[in-house]
């Protein structure tokens, strides 16, 4: 009687059905197909909701520092005529 042999698992399925019960084990099946139900339901709102989300505000726009200023060149002197005296 390995663990591959049809009489074996006959003997476990009667096991496990005088140990829970045919009504334990389809409630237990019913509360799991519950669950899974639930879990896709859960999934497909998250898309929507992404969906018909607004979008998010662009992010904040970071000036670059002032560029320092060139350096003027101080103007040509000018000569002013000499007054005579």
């Amino acid at each position: 009687m390995g663990i591959g042999s049809w009489w074996h698992w006959v003997i476990v399925a009667l096991v496990v059905l005088i140990l829970f019960g045919r009504g334990k084990i389809s409630e237990t099946m019913g509360d799991f197909g519950k669950g899974i139900r639930s879990f896709k339901k859960g999934l497909g709102e998250e898309d929507d909701s992404a969906r018909h989300a607004p979008p998010a505000p662009p992010p904040p726009q970071i000036a670059p520092p002032p560029s320092p200023a060139p350096e003027q060149a101080a103007p040509a002197p000018t000569e002013t005529p000499a007054k005579p005296e």
